[in-house]
């Protein structure tokens, strides 16, 4: 099964969440089942990102969205946790300080985007001008309305200057919130966790499908496609992002750059020396 084609939204269409599965699994049945397959991506993830390391020319940069408990920190840890930490780093995008609403709605993503041999991953993103900014109406219509032609500029200038781009939105029903909401009140562990400002978004759940479906119709291009990801299956959404990420660094031909040194010659150093 192709899940980059499955998930991808091609440029121009529109998306209606509603006709997403939240709880497609493809063909496998358990996370038992998946685990062989999910493992497999995550060693090959790790060999990719020391490839896009080494190289030193291009950069990737990940973007996870999704409402609460939709499975951004699992991600993280589940499958982008496989990079080594040397080349690897998450940016938060929580309410903007004090600098950084000084600035564009922009500069505080630029500050953190991926320099080149570097992985970035942003937990929320840019992203969040034109959907909490839009539901709570903290900015005017046609302030947040511009944004998107905004937004597609400056992952264009990323794009241009060697960043790969892969966007994803988890994709959870509002059940499965439900679910997820109760099993951290029923885990002391995850009581941190808990926040009553989440269960009264809750009651905002048709305006952020209605932002989330246009950002994503909006802004998914060739050069930074949006994915919508079956999430409430842990396990599968696991999977399908570990697979989506290491199909797009394999389709970059990858390469360790050329010694920069005479190799022959430090060996025939190296031999006379042990003899």
């Amino acid at each position: 099964m192709n899940y980059m084609g499955q998930f991808k939204i091609e440029p121009g269409a529109r998306v209606r969440l509603a006709q997403v599965d939240p709880a497609f699994k493809g063909r496998h049945e358990s996370h038992e089942d998946a685990a062989a397959e999910i493992e497999r991506y995550r060693k090959r993830l790790w060999e990719l990102q020391e490839l896009l390391y080494v190289e030193h020319r291009r950069s990737l940069l990940i973007c996870l969205q999704a409402t609460d408990t939709g499975g951004k920190d699992g991600v993280i840890n589940h499958v982008l946790g496989a990079m080594n930490p040397q080349g690897c780093r998450v940016a938060h995008f929580r309410q903007p300080s004090a600098e950084e609403a000084s600035h564009d709605f922009l500069w505080r993503a630029h500050r953190v985007a991926p320099a080149r041999g570097e992985v970035v991953i942003f937990n929320r993103s840019h992203y969040e001008d034109v959907l909490i900014v839009r539901v709570h109406e903290l900015v005017p219509k046609e302030v947040w309305s511009a944004r998107y032609e905004r937004i597609n500029e400056f992952e264009r200038v990323l794009a241009d200057n060697g960043t790969q781009i892969l966007k994803f939105y988890l994709h959870i029903s509002s059940e499965e919130q439900l679910s997820r909401f109760k099993a951290r009140l029923d885990d002391p562990t995850k009581h941190w966790k808990i926040s009553e400002a989440d269960y009264a978004e809750r009651k905002l759940w048709p305006q952020y499908m209605a932002a989330y479906e246009e950002a994503l119709s909006r802004c998914s291009t060739a050069h930074a496609p949006w994915f919508v990801i079956p999430g409430n299956h842990k396990w599968f959404r696991n999977l399908a992002v570990a697979r989506i990420v290491v199909e797009h660094l394999e389709g970059l031909g990858l390469k360790y750059p050329k010694p920069a040194v005479d190799l022959a010659r430090i060996r025939r150093e190296y031999h006379a020396a042990s003899k």
